[in-house]
């Protein structure tokens, strides 16, 4: 023990070879500065850190980023409508809201805010998950940027990948397919963001003021879509449906987009067209809209010269330049531009999608909008007949038979009225004899006044 403890240096030895040490580091340190860039030392510096981490710790990281390859991702709103339901002990903050006007006592809504962490247990993993946000460097057009972060261990990663999130995937389809209110978003031009607002329209195929078989058919025709994907990926198609409503305001053409959205539990993206500066524009717009969804452009004649028969525009007025352009002080949206997203290489960034348009002047619209595969139905919503008054009268007044209803048929085959019109006639009281007798007494005017012209 003697002679081994005589072997080891003496403490002015080791203080001697630490201060030599000091001197030689100090002096590589000098010579770096002077010599090395800055931003190449901390380069170095960085990767010099995330490779002792990343062989030090034992966890694993996903990143889920909202968009995914200029598209909305997928994986990241299965995520965001599942994680709500793993809010458990160990969630460190909650984001809660109500949208129930009429209902102040009901329980407020659950979601997660920024930095909130839910822990979930999933076949013996531990499971950590982070929302988090940032603002990308694009100073003309500033977006947020949001992601979720999956923390679990490097051991799980593969079981993570194959078992963890086809979990999450078919779990966030049931919630979507089972929930409760519907959002119908607008787009905020200056954040360049879909703004949702809860969509609670009482409208359903029962209470429209339609022929029966109109309506079977449309019902018919949904029913065929959603349920056929598999015959669109087989024919090459995207898997998309166009409508195209048109007939004179007031026939019901946005309470027939309330009804389909109700119908099939599809959110609506609200889109005025004046809103997109370009056609670059148009497209990170309409990328943005999610899967399962209806993008609603109304009144596509109005506003904008995009979508006019081009033929005719030139003939009205053979000097007007760039006659598809929105504004002049921005590039605008193109014919061609709108044209690719619903039926060129565009249309295939989506799936499962209604775009629907609606018109007062189907005779204004340019015939390559017109054609399948931009707008594949054409509904008429036409004036107010006696099968749809009928209808109107069993929905406000109660009412299925009534000796009136011989003669008010008799007055609607010769008048045009539309099903607003007849409603607002039908909501003056609460005693039916005296509504139907008031109205008509209204058609009856509304006949002398068009004999007298």
């Amino acid at each position: 023990m003697s002679s081994l403890l005589e072997q080891l240096p003496s403490s002015t030895t080791l203080l001697s070879m630490y201060a030599s040490f000091s001197a030689m580091a100090m002096l590589i340190r000098t010579i770096l500065n002077e010599m090395v860039p800055k931003r190449i030392q901390n380069y170095i510096s960085t990767k010099f850190l995330d490779l002792a981490s990343s062989c030090l710790s034992s966890d694993f990281t996903f990143i889920i980023e909202e968009r995914w390859q200029a598209v909305l991702n997928e994986t990241f709103r299965a995520v965001e409508a599942y994680l709500p339901t793993r809010i458990g002990p160990f969630t460190d903050s909650l984001l809660i809201g109500s949208n129930e006007p009429l209902n102040p006592s009901a329980p407020p809504k659950q979601r997660i805010p920024v930095d909130c962490k839910i822990v979930d247990e999933f076949h013996g993993m531990r499971l950590e998950w982070t929302l988090r946000n940032s603002v990308d460097s694009n100073k003309y057009f500033p977006r947020e940027k949001r992601y979720f972060r999956l923390n679990c261990k490097k051991g799980d990663r593969d079981r993570v990948m194959q078992c963890y999130f086809p979990h999450i995937a078919t779990t966030a389809r049931w919630i979507l397919n089972q929930r409760e209110t519907l959002n119908i978003y607008t787009y905020d031009r200056e954040s360049s963001v879909w703004e949702p607002t809860v969509f609670k329209h009482p409208a359903t195929f029962e209470t429209l003021a339609m022929e029966p078989e109109v309506k079977q058919f449309i019902k018919d025709d949904l029913d065929s879509f959603v349920e056929r994907k598999d015959f669109f990926e087989g024919v090459g198609r995207a898997w998309k449906r166009g409508y195209l409503f048109y007939g004179p305001p007031g026939t019901g053409k946005s309470s027939l987009v309330a009804a389909i959205a109700n119908y099939l539990r599809y959110n609506i993206y609200d889109l005025q067209l004046q809103t997109a500066r370009s056609d670059a524009d148009l497209r990170h717009i309409l990328t943005s809209t999610t899967n399962r969804s209806i993008l609603l452009i109304e009144d596509i004649d109005c506003g904008t010269k995009v979508s006019h028969d081009r033929a005719k525009d030139q003939e009205d007025n053979d000097e007007q330049q760039n006659s598809n352009r929105l504004s002049s002080t921005d590039p605008g949206v193109t014919l061609s531009g709108l044209l690719n997203f619903l039926d060129g290489l565009w249309s295939s960034c989506g799936h499962e999608r209604i775009i629907i348009f609606t018109t007062n002047h189907k005779d204004k619209l340019d015939p390559a909008l017109l054609r399948p595969g931009r707008m594949d139905v054409h509904i008429h919503m036409g004036y107010c007949t006696p099968t749809a008054f009928r209808k109107l009268s069993a929905t406000y007044l109660g009412i299925k038979h009534h000796p009136s209803f011989l003669t008010i048929d008799n007055l609607l085959q010769n008048i045009t009225l539309t099903p607003a019109e007849v409603a607002q006639q039908l909501m003056k009281t609460d005693d039916p004899e005296a509504v139907l007798q008031s109205f008509i007494h209204f058609l009856e005017m509304k006949r002398n006044l068009r004999d007298d012209i």
